[in-house]
This record gives structure tokens, C-alpha cells and sequence, in this order.
């Protein structure tokens, strides 16, 4: 027998006309097919498929078995995080605590641990009061605190309502006064970037791009091309104990497309271990054996960094013979016709001094890390060097990928080791000497960027002390200058103030410390649009440039605040010429190169082998340089797994946003509290050094 299928409660209460029918087949394959009226027979029927008992069963248990593998997946993670944060701060595996240098890092410090301290006795003072029902913001805006003795509960009622006064006398106002300045900060950072890249669209729009005077010799035809003096270039390669990269980075130096008798490459190295020394010698004398112009300087004293070392070259008598000069790091690998792109701008251009490329990554895709990276630099390059470049013809040095007119850098006062920001102090100064920059967006020099946290947090820290520690020494310069008052302006409030120092303030004290005290004082709190909608359109804009990583604008708007603490630590330290400011530490890189990468350098040192070359006599000196080379390599040891370590300001801080979020769920906060428990998890996460790379 089929089922029997009575849908007569259901009929009775339609409302339409005729006499409902119920056609039932004995066969449970076949549908039921309903008639409302005399007419419905000849109305048009839909050609889907009812569903028998088996089928809504089947269906049923998968999405039961997707819900149960969802919630297995979630509880996969969470017990992944609890077992990690069990090893680290439990049992001590692989852990080393992130040594505090800085006196201003400790008081960073202890006032975090002061606010997380006195959030978790507000927390627990605000539970028993939510267990007892004094909720005094539940059917009205405003905070009605009680006041005659019928009101008072008992001693500890007495204290809580002591407590909500003193908290809506003195605190809030406080705390309100604050948030709103940082507000407006935050709006008029917001309008900056707005402007930025509408200025970027208006590029695009026009296709505006830097023209060289007199046309491209490159690009014309035979006759011109023979006829166009090269002029003389020197490249420069500063280094410091770069194992990872030094090979392949002289590699596509040496390969430059450039007259060899116009050209002289400078192997500037650093280093203070001795066998990397010997490394680098050896691929010097390697490259000078195929009859490449290349030098190797070393210095025995380490003086002003990387400034010292470029100054130190820029002194050899031999450089008045050159008229520019060409800066790569040791991770850079130009491509042949780098030069070719670069230096005809200077055709013609006199008042030019400078013209920076821009960079690529080969390990953009390598982890969250790298991509959250990619973000921020393809906006910097995209947008900010972009723009500044058409409009203002200034902007930042980057510091490689560069050439520079010999002539601007002397009559700026060449490198100064003064900052750890050498490239943006020569940028600053040539700029108030009236030399032009021009920003080649579509010429791009590959790189890296760094794949763990700890190298990335210090890269950070270097390139936000050392513009407000710059800042410090040039503002007299700048106010006596000659330039324009409007380019006065754009340098002080716009370059230093709003990007460099505006920019982490309001980022740490409006996401990380007004955000969770908001909480625990509700009448301060902050509205939506500050928490969500703004940061989510600012990301918006920022993820634009590169629009493959549309996935990731969740990660990257929680990992910039997370970068917050590291960012305003660092301008702190700058602005106050502490110690830290004064560091340099080198980037660690992996010495990563993309397949293409490799078959490209392939190709072209087989067509290298292929032409004829021009062969220096070796001398026993080399030979015996290259013989200690292949010792070295052979007995070169495998990198080792370092251990994780743990960052106390960031893991302070995870608890003290995740004890707030606590506090925004007793009071039904919905935005606040999903908004305060994903950014506790995420400096949880950075805080036990979970995201990047772990490999020295």
C-alpha cells in the first residue's frame, strides 16, 4: 500500500474557487499532482520533479553530514589553537620570549598589562552585577543611576552604583574627548587616501606616464640607436651577510644590457662573517673572469649602515668619472634592459635627480604573510609613488631599484648617517634643493619580501622610527628653505604628520586601547560606522591595486591593526630619539626565485656562454679564491628550524580584546563583540608567532 497523503486541514484553508481534487498513484515514483479548480488541468505545469520519501531523506542526511563536517572542521581549528597555545605557554616547546631592548617597548608593556589587569576586575565586578539584573541602560538610552536609599540594594549594590558615577562623571568624558579627536584623525587620514586614489584613476583615465625629452633611443630606428652616447653608469650592490641571495642578485647585475666599457659594478659587502665574505669574492671573481667591469669593497668597521657603506663608496676617486649611479639590495634582480628604461629620462631633463622603479615579488603567494605584504606595497607603488610622482614630482626613495644623478646627491649633501632611513633623508634633502623625481610604474624589479613575522616586525620598526627621528632633524631645514610654501606644507603635514605619525596613533589608541575601554564604559562607545563601514572601505581601497587579493580584506584590515602596536612603539621611539631608533637590523631573506625567474637567468647565461667572450688571465689569487669557494659551498650547512617566539605586547593584548568582547556580549553588542573576539584571535595568533614562515 502507498502512504497515504491527506492534505485536507491544508485545503481547507484556501480561499479558492472549485473543488479540489488529489490524484494518488500507487507507484511512490511518480509525483502527486494537485488540481485546484476545473481550469487548472490546462494551465501550464512546471517541469520539476517531486520528491518521494527517500529522496527528502537523502537529502536531509547530507546537509546534516556538511553541518556535522563544518562543525567538525571549527572544532579541528579550535582544538589546533588551544594544543598550540598549550605548547607554547605551558610546556615551553620551541619558545623564546621576544626580548624587550627598548625602555619605552617595557612602559609600552606595563601599561597594557595595567589595562588588561583592571579590564578583567571590571569584568567580573560587571558579571555579578548582570546576574543580579542591575541592568540600568535596558529599557532606555541614558544610564539611570539609582539615588535614594530605597534603590540601594546592599554594600555591594552601593559600590557598583558608587562605581557607575565616578564611571559617568570622570571616565567617559575622558575617554569620549579622546575617541572623538582620534576620529577626526581617522576621517581625515580616510580623505587622504581617498584623494590618493582617485588621483591614481585620473592616471589611468588619461594614461599619464612619464615621457622621455626627445624620444626613447631604444625605441627608434638604427640610426639613432648608434648615434645615442651612453653615459656612465656605476651600480652599487650594498650587502651585510646576504648567504641567501648574494649569488643570484650580482647575477642579474652583471647581465645588465649596458656598453661594458660604460658600466662599473660595486660589490659593497658588509659582512662579518668571514666565509660569506669569501663567497661573495669568489662569485666577484667569477663575474670578472667573463670580462664584467665588478669590484669588491669590504669595510672592516660597520659604520652608519648602509649609509656609511654608500657614502664610504661614493668617496673612491674613480666616481667623478660616472654620472649615475644605480642602487640594488641584495635581494634584487633587475632585469637586462633595466637601464635602458631608466637613464634615457635623464635625456635632456637636467633638473631631474632621481628614477625609482618599482618592485616586484617572487614570493608574494608564499604564505598569509607575504600576501597581507603584497597588499600594502602595491598600494604604496600603485597609488602613493604614483601619484606624488605625476602631480608633485616627489616622493620617498625606496632605497633601491633606483638611479640617481650624481651631481643631486653631491649638491644634496650625499648620504648622511644621521637616520636608518638614508633613503628617504637623500630624498627629503634633494627635494629641498629643487631636484624632480620621476616613478616608473611599469618597470619592475623583482625581490622579496619577508616571510616571517620576526623579520617583518623589524623591517617595520626600522621604517616607522626613522621618519619621525628624520622628521626631528630636518623640520628647521624644511621651514627655511626656498621652495614653495604649498610643497612646506605637503612635507610637513601631509608626508611626516599624516602618513608617518597620524596614521599609527589613531590605528593603536582608536582600535586597541579606546575600542575595548568603550565596553567598559558604554557611555563613551563608539559608533558602527568607526568600527566597520570606514575600515572595511578604507581595506577596499587598498586591496584595489590588487585585486587578486579580494579574499583576503578581512585578514589584512584585522593584521593592520595587529601591526598597529609594532608601527606606534616605533614612532614613539623615533619622535623621542630613543635607543631603538638608532638599530638596524637586516632583513632575513629566503632567496626564493620564481620558475620563470630561473628560466630567464637560464636563457640568458646560455646566450652569454654562446657570444664570445673577452677572458682575463686569472691570477693565482683568484684561482685560489675560487678553489676556497667551492670549499665553502660544499661545506655550506642546511638551514635550521628556529623556534617560535612569543610577543608579549600582542599576546597582552589578545586577552585584553577578548575579555572586552566578553564584556560587549553581556550588553548584546553584536558589531563590537564579533568585531573584538576576530581581532583577539588574530593578535593571538601573531602573539605565539603563528602566521609566516618559520625557517631561518
Amino acid at each position: 500500500m502507498a502512504p497515504r497523503l491527506d492534505f485536507s486541514d491544508w485545503w481547507s484553508k484556501d480561499t479558492g474557487k472549485g473543488t479540489p481534487v488529489v490524484v494518488t498513484m500507487e507507484n511512490p515514483n511518480y509525483s502527486v499532482v494537485e488540481i485546484n479548480g476545473p481550469d487548472a488541468a490546462f494551465m501550464p505545469v512546471e517541469k520539476s520533479r517531486g520528491k518521494n520519501a527517500k529522496q527528502v531523506t537523502w537529502v536531509l542526511l547530507l546537509k546534516a553530514h556538511r553541518a556535522v563536517g563544518c562543525v567538525a572542521w571549527l572544532a579541528t581549528l579550535l582544538w589546533a589553537l588551544l594544543g598550540a597555545i598549550k605548547k607554547r605557554l605551558i610546556f615551553r616547546q620551541g619558545v623564546s620570549m621576544a626580548s624587550e631592548k627598548m625602555v619605552k617597548g617595557k612602559l609600552l608593556f606595563t601599561v597594557i598589562k595595567l589595562f588588561l589587569v583592571t579590564s578583567l576586575a571590571i569584568l567580573a565586578f560587571e558579571v555579578v552585577a548582570y546576574f543580579k539584573g542591575w541592568h540600568y541602560f535596558r529599557n532606555h538610552p541614558n544610564l539611570h543611576i539609582p539615588r535614594t536609599s530605597i534603590e540601594i540594594q546592599g554594600l555591594f549594590h552601593m559600590v557598583y552604583v558608587a562605581w557607575l558615577t565616578f564611571r559617568a562623571d570622570y571616565i567617559a568624558p575622558t575617554i569620549q574627548l579622546l575617541s572623538k579627536f582620534c576620529v577626526v584623525l581617522f576621517l581625515i587620514q580616510s580623505v587622504d587616501r581617498m584623494v590618493l586614489c582617485f588621483g591614481c584613476f585620473w592616471i589611468k583615465y588619461k594614461k599619464i606616464k612619464p615621457r622621455i625629452e626627445g624620444g626613447d633611443p631604444f625605441k627608434s630606428d638604427d640610426v639613432e640607436r648608434s648615434a645615442y652616447e651612453y653615459p656612465m653608469v656605476l651600480v652599487q650592490i650594498p650587502m651585510c651577510n646576504e648567504r641567501e641571495v648574494y649569488e643570484q642578485s650580482i647575477s642579474a647585475v652583471c647581465q645588465l644590457d649596458w656598453p661594458r666599457d660604460r658600466i662599473l659594478i660595486q660589490v659593497l659587502d658588509d659582512s662579518n662573517d668571514e666565509s660569506i665574505q669569501w663567497l661573495i669574492k669568489g662569485e666577484v671573481t667569477k663575474w670578472s673572469q667573463k670580462g664584467i667591469n665588478i669590484i669588491y669593497r669590504h669595510r672592516l668597521i660597520r659604520t652608519g649602515y648602509k649609509a656609511g657603506n654608500l657614502k664610504s663608496a661614493m668617496g673612491c676617486d674613480y666616481v667623478k668619472d660616472y654620472e649615475f649611479v644605480a642602487i640594488f639590495d641584495a635581494d634584487f634582480q633587475p632585469n637586462p634592459d633595466f637601464l635602458k628604461t631608466a637613464v634615457p629620462h635623464f635625456k635632456d631633463n637636467p633638473q631631474l635627480g632621481l628614477v625609482q622603479a618599482r618592485w616586484a615579488f617572487v614570493n608574494k603567494d608564499e604564505n598569509l604573510l607575504t600576501r597581507l605584504q603584497n597588499i600594502n606595497l602595491c598600494f604604496h607603488f600603485e597609488v602613493e609613488q604614483q601619484v606624488n610622482g605625476v602631480f608633485l614630482n616627489f616622493f620617498g626613495f625606496n632605497g633601491t631599484a633606483g638611479v640617481w644623478r650624481i651631481k643631486a646627491l653631491e649638491e644634496s649633501g650625499g648620504w648622511l648617517e644621521r637616520t636608518t632611513v638614508e633613503d628617504m633623508d637623500i630624498a627629503v634633502r634633494a627635494h629641498l634643493n629643487g631636484w624632480k623625481f620621476i616613478f616608473l610604474n611599469d618597470v619592475k624589479v623583482l625581490c622579496e619580501v619577508p616571510e616571517s613575522y620576526e623579520a617583518y616586525r623589524k623591517q617595520q620598526h626600522r621604517w616607522h622610527s626613522g621618519p619621525m627621528q628624520l622628521f626631528r632633524l630636518c623640520l628647521p631645514a624644511i621651514i627655511t628653505s626656498k621652495i614653495a610654501i604649498w610643497k612646506k606644507a605637503n612635507l610637513i603635514l601631509l608626508f611626516f604628520l599624516l602618513r608617518k605619525l597620524i596614521l599609527p596613533f589613531y590605528s593603536f589608541t582608536l582600535f586597541c586601547i579606546i575600542l575595548p575601554l568603550t565596553m567598559f564604559v558604554p557611555e563613551a562607545e563608539l559608533p558602527v560606522w568607526v568600527i566597520c563601514y570606514v575600515p572595511v572601505f578604507m581595506s577596499f581601497l587598498n586591496i584595489l591595486p590588487s585585486p587578486k587579493s579580494f579574499p583576503f580584506i578581512v585578514p589584512y584590515l584585522l593584521f593592520e591593526n595587529t601591526m598597529s602596536v609594532t608601527k606606534f612603539n616605533a614612532m614613539v621611539s623615533g619622535l623621542f630619539q630613543l635607543g631603538s631608533s638608532y638599530e638596524w637590523v637586516v632583513t632575513k631573506k629566503s632567496g626564493r626565485s620564481s620558475e620563470s625567474d630561473l628560466l630567464a637567468v637560464a636563457e640568458r647565461e646560455t646566450k652569454t656562454i654562446n657570444q664570445p667572450q673577452v677572458f682575463r688571465g686569472a691570477s693565482e689569487s683568484e684561482l685560489s679564491e675560487l678553489n676556497q669557494l667551492k670549499e665553502l659551498k660544499e661545506a655550506t650547512p642546511a638551514p635550521k628550524k628556529k623556534s617560535n617566539k612569543i610577543y608579549r605586547k600582542e599576546l597582552t593584548l589578545a586577552f585584553l580584546l577578548l575579555t572586552a568582547s566578553v564584556r560587549s556580549l553581556l550588553a548584546s553588542q553584536g558589531v563590537h563583540f564579533y568585531f573584538l573576539l576576530f581581532q583577539g584571535v588574530t593578535f593571538l595568533l601573531v602573539g605565539l608567532d603563528l602566521i609566516g614562515e618559520q625557517m631561518s
